[in-house]
């Protein structure tokens, strides 16, 4: 195989070649653990509970800690919090959760102190990237190519940085007559953008570092450091754009959205239906299945999503419309217990899926363990908080009113976005 060209955002700050190469050395047990550390303290002076409110549908945590887990790379995913809420939403995404002390949650504590007190307590871990939480922009790749430097070329930390094309000028103090001067150009000869190679910045999306240098040298950057330039549309940074609406927008670009579901379960009452019976005169008792929710079951199924419809035990008079249900989506439809997740993982191992693979759609908190589970979850507008606080994401719509629909588009947005960076990752990938 011909080696892999080396490309321009994988330049290298000058290393120090006297560092010991720390990150060859395994722990007491003999084996590397890489491990993902995402910080996220409940406080926070501008939004509050920044770190979990919903961005594009998603909890802001939940983008990073997708790309994360997707990227395989993390022997572990953590996430360091010192609130239930954010613990919560931490483990429905697939991480570990370390409950941080009192003494590194203070304003003035810094994420260092929060770094080294987590390795403390997880002596198994060599090598540790801290992802920051707010910068939602972050794919696998990113991940996979910056660890590489760590454990196939021998460097001790890797940053992420952006190249910026910006002219500095000095800063004169208010009253001073003092004149700027310019620190990054000659404006007698100002380049064009195509003749100048810009600046690096860090953005701030995570900091690779082996143990001992955060240990002993108390340092994330520092050893043979390198750094991995990552694009613009990919840095972005919600502590800096405040505009939450145009923060959405980016990230709905050029975020990563997993890798496209293939199966989804869906609750009829509650979910396809209002949960509503209707009683007549002539003792027959209906429901009410609103088109657009059964329009967007057929879009799933002609993107190759099976979807299967779930019915409660306790639910006899849904039960009784079987034959109708199944006639009018084209789904199959099950009885699922107190517990769905028990009836419906038989189902899921048959299929031989990962549950990252899988969408669930649920409305009670019986549904909270296959919500949590699922790849993508949803529950509709006016679900219970025991279904709403477990779902990865929040319909628009009520029940029986447009939210299956509203998922299904989830589902299919997500799906094209995949498919479309698969591609992207493939023609980048030829070209190194």
């Amino acid at each position: 195989m011909a080696a892999r060209k080396k490309s321009k955002r994988e330049n290298d700050t000058l290393p120090d070649r006297t560092s010991s190469s720390s990150s060859k050395r395994l722990c007491p047990s003999g084996k590397r653990h890489v491990a993902a550390l995402i910080l996220a303290r409940g406080g926070s002076k501008g939004i509050p509970l920044k770190n979990i409110k919903l961005l594009a549908g998603v909890p802001l945590i939940g983008w990073v800690l997708r790309a994360a887990i997707d990227s395989e790379e993390f022997d572990s995913v953590w996430v360091s919090t010192d609130h239930d809420e954010i613990e919560k939403v931490a483990k429905s995404w697939g991480a570990k959760v370390h409950r941080r002390s009192q003494e590194v949650s203070r304003d003035c504590s810094t994420s260092l102190e929060t770094i080294q007190e987590f390795l403390k307590k997880n002596p198994e871990v060599t090598v540790l990237c801290n992802i920051q939480a707010t910068s939602p922009c972050l794919h696998p790749s990113h991940l996979k190519e910056a660890l590489k430097k760590i454990t196939e070329e021998g460097y001790d930390s890797i940053f992420s940085v952006v190249r910026r094309y910006q002219f500095r000028w000095k800063e004169v103090k208010k009253g001073s007559a003092e004149c700027t001067q310019p620190e990054n150009l000659d404006p007698a000869n100002r380049p064009r953008r195509q003749d100048w190679d810009g600046e690096l910045y860090e953005n701030g999306s995570f900091y690779f570092a082996t143990r001992e240098l955060v240990m002993d040298q108390g340092r994330l950057q520092g050893g043979r450091v390198a750094y991995f330039e990552m694009e613009p549309q990919h840095s972005v940074d919600i502590d800096v754009d405040i505009d939450w609406p145009v923060a959405e927008q980016r990230v709905l670009r050029f975020g990563y959205f997993g890798r496209g579901v293939s199966l989804m379960f869906c609750k009829v009452s509650g979910c396809l239906t209002d949960g509503r019976v209707f009683l007549s005169v002539s003792g027959e008792d209906t429901v009410s299945v609103h088109s657009t929710d059964t329009a967007g079951i057929r879009m799933l199924q002609k993107d190759d999503v099976e979807v299967v419809l779930l019915v409660s035990r306790e639910d006899h008079v849904i039960q009784l419309m079987f034959d109708k249900l199944k006639k009018m989506t084209g789904c199959k439809v099950m009885v699922v217990g107190e517990e769905p997740l028990n009836d419906i993982k038989p189902l899921v191992e048959k299929r031989k899926l990962d549950w990252k693979d899988v969408a669930y759609m649920g409305n009670d908190a019986a549904d909270a363990s296959c919500l949590n589970l699922a790849g993508l979850s949803a529950a509709p507008a006016d679900a219970p908080p025991g279904a709403a606080r477990a779902a990865k994401y929040t319909c628009k719509y009520a029940g029986g009113a447009g939210a299956v629909r509203d998922f299904a588009e989830h589902v299919l947005l997500q799906k094209e976005t995949a498919k479309v960076q698969m591609k992207q990752d493939r023609i980048d990938r030829h070209n190194f």
